[in-house]
């Protein structure tokens, strides 16, 4: 991966102040080997509020040494939301290119001093799209009901420019798979509604070793099906994602609903590593053949 830079921020939960102080061996983006760049910075999901930074002419190491003060969030809003500063280039006649990005997840921050680091900005995150679901558990019936609303904003994956989503819902018991099902395709659109609902047995025990994973695909009759984005809730997860499950568990018998923005499949599955399928009990599989796949 191609080195995109450094930046120095600061945090300061008194009035909840982001400070951008100076960022350092940016990638540059301008023929000449630089780049003119500025820092734009907003709080997830709420994005009521974006700031930018002026920009510094030709530098890949400019010093801004800017504060922002957002509205100072309530303790519950402030663990469900992630500091977002992204790098840009500023082009005069062209739309302005992104160098890379940093998240900080604020459920992850010791508010008991005032935070100031160095970060190696990321690759940005692609906008795949949100899905709207509801979670309800019933304890005493041991079942776990999934409902999958909607979904918006997803990506365009054929020639023009739309998509044949349809969801996933997977369990996985102690990161192995375990049960799934799938929503009906919904044709040549980008903002699918399905108010879908799929219910699993699954007992108090096994609920607090459950993931649940819910992935959007573009359908394609001919070619393979391509996953648009991906999330996943349960024992494992964290942020907005974790707190969504512990609402459930803490609402039994109630439904649950919420907005989650898609991840991409790659940063999904390479933070779960599921294995393989759970195998069913020895007397259900007798004269049935397991292939490895």
């Amino acid at each position: 991966k191609k080195q995109r830079g450094k930046l120095l921020y600061s945090l300061d939960y008194n009035a909840l102040t982001v400070g951008i102080k100076q960022a350092n061996s940016l990638k540059a983006m301008d023929i000449g080997g630089s780049s003119d760049p500025y820092v734009k910075v907003y709080i997830c999901p709420d994005k009521s509020k974006t700031c930018e930074t002026k920009v510094f002419r030709n530098t890949l190491n400019p010093v801004y040494n800017e504060q922002f003060t957002f509205q100072v969030l309530s303790k519950s809003t402030l663990l469900k939301s992630v500091v977002v500063m992204k790098v840009f280039d500023f082009n005069r006649f062209s739309k302005h290119e992104i160098i890379g990005e940093l998240r900080v997840q604020l459920c992850n921050v010791d508010w008991n001093h005032v935070i100031e680091e160095w970060q190696d900005l990321a690759e940005p995150e692609e906008n795949l799209g949100e899905i709207c679901f509801s979670l309800r558990y019933v304890p005493t019936a041991s079942k776990l009901t999934v409902v999958i609303l909607e979904a918006k904003n997803l990506k365009g994956m054929d020639a023009g420019g739309s998509s044949d989503p349809y969801v996933k819902v997977q369990l996985a018991l102690d990161k192995r798979k375990w049960k799934k099902r799938k929503t009906s395709i919904k044709r040549k659109t980008l903002n699918p509604y399905y108010n879908e609902s799929f219910t699993f047995d699954v007992t108090f025990e096994q609920i607090q070793r459950i993931n649940l994973v819910i992935s959007v695909w573009d359908h394609d009759d001919i070619s393979r099906n391509d996953a648009l984005g991906k999330i996943f809730l349960g024992c494992d997860a964290t942020g907005n994602q974790l707190r969504h499950w512990a609402d459930m568990l803490s609402n039994p018998r109630r439904p649950v609903a919420q907005w989650h923005s898609l991840l991409s499949a790659e940063q999904v599955n390479s933070t779960l590593t599921l294995k393989k399928k759970i195998p069913i009990p020895s007397k259900l599989v007798e004269n049935t053949r397991w292939s490895s796949k």
